[in-house]
């Protein structure tokens, strides 16, 4: 259908930023009008327009010209829902840009602001995670390769298949792990500090009490002490990995202390030589864990 330029434009910037849609087979669409159809009027159900409306709109939003329309006549003349024109001018002017020759004609008679129902809106939200979701998984993918290029000599395979197993269990990304313990103890497994931390996640004596390890220079149960503790950080400082690297290295009390990274060369160090190998500013963390530590409301900057 040509719409006249100015008509175009008033009905693109109806739906703004709401354009997009899933790719939907036809035959979907038809099928989720037609038991919109037979919500709205009665046939072979209930009457039940709530549900006629959400059929609707997940047919119009994947790409129906004639749901869209029925949804703007529904809202213009408060059929079974109380009457909205700036509803019915959204779905107008989305059935008028999917092809509907008389959706214009009603968008412009209406002469009413367009504003977006709350299925749009919905829609949108679910749209902005998912397109979230993605960014992450793709920066993950990314750092997957980054870190298994490293893995290279037959102890470091030993120790990674180790963490492939133990890691789900604790939600942390095997790279994190991987980075850690690289930087800790370059995968010693009999590593042992001038401070007495011990064995490939170099865990102090208190640590290891903590997080339950009898036996700190078993691969095991140290990979296995090292991930809880990741754990832990990761709910305490909210998934940001800079302030869980710097708490790694220094203890949580210095940074809840220094409101941040601490100006400690060796842990400013520390968190760039894994970050070399693990790029992740943020990572997934389980709030049931612990409360996230008072100081981050005033943590401004956790630049290392």
């Amino acid at each position: 259908m040509n719409l006249r330029r100015p008509v175009r434009l008033l009905l693109v910037c109806a739906l703004a930023a709401t354009g997009w849609a899933h790719a939907v087979e036809a035959s979907q669409r038809q099928a989720w009008r037609e038991q919109a159809l037979a919500y709205e009027h009665g046939e072979g159900v209930a009457r039940d327009t709530h549900a006629a409306i959400a059929l609707y709109c997940r047919a119009a939003l994947a790409g129906d010209a004639v749901s869209a329309y029925n949804l703007g006549w529904l809202y213009a003349n408060g059929r079974g829902t109380p009457r909205n024109d700036g509803y019915a001018a959204h779905w107008f002017a989305r059935a008028a840009l999917l092809g509907d020759a008389q959706a214009e004609a009603m968008f412009k008679r209406l002469d009413t602001p367009a504003d977006k129902p709350d299925c749009v809106l919905q829609a949108e939200r679910a749209e902005q995670q998912r397109a979230e979701q993605e960014r992450l998984s793709a920066e993950a993918d990314a750092v997957v390769t980054r870190y298994r290029d490293w893995v290279n000599t037959p102890e470091q395979q030993r120790i990674m298949k180790i963490v492939y197993k133990l890691a789900p269990q604790f939600g942390i990304e095997p790279g994190l792990a991987f980075a850690v313990i690289k930087a800790e103890s370059n995968f010693n497994v009999h590593a042992l500090s001038d401070k007495n931390a011990q064995g490939l996640m170099q865990l102090i004596p208190e640590t290891a009490a903590r997080f339950r390890v009898n036996k700190p220079f078993d691969p095991e149960q140290n990979i296995r002490g090292g991930l809880s503790y990741l754990q832990w950080l990761l709910a305490y400082f909210k998934g940001n990995v800079s302030l869980v690297l710097a708490a790694y290295n220094a203890g949580e009390g210095t940074v809840d202390r220094y409101r941040g990274v601490p100006p400690f060369p060796e842990t400013q160090g520390y968190i760039k030589r894994i970050q070399q190998i693990f790029a992740l500013q943020q990572h997934p963390f389980d709030e049931r864990i612990t409360a996230p530590s008072p100081a981050l409301p005033g943590i401004a900057s956790v630049r290392p």
